[in-house]
């Protein structure tokens, strides 16, 4: 049997980092413990370097001894390290940018440079923490004869995990498993995939980095995060399941209360074809595709609705036939006559145009009251 496959979530971190979004203590202890209760592998909760505002959140969370490895995300910088270690946090992830366009045109220093700043931080952290993560910021527009070089390195320094980033989003599927298949042959290590989404492939990208070899990867609830955002937890936690048949920790039921919690958290609205959490994302309105649900579900989805804590349901639109409606009304213990049901789909249709739009079941009841 394959190794389950890690779900590291960053939305505490990478998710807070999204435009006009910022925790208190009250959100950030109620999103970690959703993601605790939903058994997710590890929370990646601030970067305690911001100041001291930031700091005392995370040792807030530190505190709280939920049983669920906690890390801060950190540059490589020993000042970092220093304000991480004083939250009380199992773990640290330290950040270094890999390609020669941060190294030269950030950080205005070269490849010897950042390896001896690497080393020098993850020495000291081996001292303070029981588990490092070393990132490659950037990694996705490296040399990969250097990330080579990075590898072979952490492994002598015993870094726990590392992290490829994608983190401008540019890389697509196939590009991810060649690529990658590389680095997995040669890694001693666990590699952990950080997908963008820039380009859309946020989800896709991260699978395939499974594939390739990646025994981790980092997500956000409702793909929250910087710009376009990252790989949604929801959305990469069940196509593993269900694409790759690969076994993950996280109760599924749980997904949809996570995702409200988030979206009021940050006052954002969940789109309603939202892939998994959605609102419409389990609800048909073809005439075909309801009659085909009610005779079998996997006739038009992928997985059980039951699964991820939903259930299907049905909207009526400028297609909708007359079984459609007797289904509805047997459904919810009503039974009515041959030219009722006509006149009530009659209706129905009037109200669908009159609308422009289709009507929901209930909407549907509705109008028979009131009939």
């Amino acid at each position: 049997m394959e190794q389950r496959v890690l779900l590291c979530d960053t939305t505490l971190r990478d998710g807070e980092q999204a435009p006009g979004v910022a925790f208190g203590w009250p959100e950030k202890e109620m999103i970690a413990r959703a993601l605790v209760d939903a058994g997710i592998d590890e929370l990646e909760v601030g970067v305690p370097a911001m100041g001291a505002a930031e700091a005392k959140k995370i040792s807030q969370l530190a505190a709280l001894n939920l049983p669920v490895r906690l890390i801060t995300w950190n540059r490589v910088v020993l000042s970092d390290l220093l304000a991480s270690y004083r939250t009380g946090v199992e773990g640290v992830a330290i950040s270094i940018p890999t390609s020669e366009q941060q190294i030269k045109h950030k950080l205005n220093k070269d490849r010897a440079w950042l390896l001896d700043q690497m080393g020098q931080c993850v020495r000291n952290a081996k001292q303070e923490v029981g588990y490092i993560v070393l990132g490659m910021e950037d990694a996705s527009r490296a040399d990969i004869n250097f990330l080579k070089e990075i590898i072979t390195e952490a492994k002598k320094l015993g870094v726990d995990r590392i992290r490829f980033a994608d983190t401008l989003g540019i890389m697509d599927p196939l590009n991810v498993f060649f690529t990658l298949q590389d680095l997995t042959r040669r890694s001693r290590i666990p590699l952990e995939f950080h997908a963008h989404n820039d380009l859309g492939m946020a989800t896709a990208n991260s699978l395939a980095a499974v594939q390739a070899g990646f025994k981790a990867v980092s997500v956000t609830v409702g793909g929250l995060g910087e710009r376009t955002g990252n790989a949604a937890l929801e959305e990469v936690a069940v196509a593993l399941k269900y694409c790759l048949k690969r076994e993950v920790g996280l109760d599924f039921k749980h997904l949809n209360s996570i995702a409200s919690i988030v979206s009021s958290a940050t006052d954002r609205k969940i789109p309603r074809a939202k892939p998994i959490i959605g609102a419409d994302v389990f609800t048909h309105t073809s005439s075909i595709h309801i009659d085909g649900i009610q005779k079998d579900y996997a006739n038009y989805q992928t997985f059980p609705p039951e699964s991820v804590g939903r259930k299907h349901s049905a909207a009526f639109g400028k297609d909708t036939k007359f079984k459609n409606v007797v289904r509805l009304l047997k459904s919810r213990g009503m039974n009515y006559d041959h030219d009722t049901v006509n006149e009530l789909l009659g209706k129905t249709l009037d109200k669908v145009h009159q609308l422009n739009r289709p009507l929901e079941e209930e909407e549907i009841l509705g109008i028979v009251l009131s009939s």
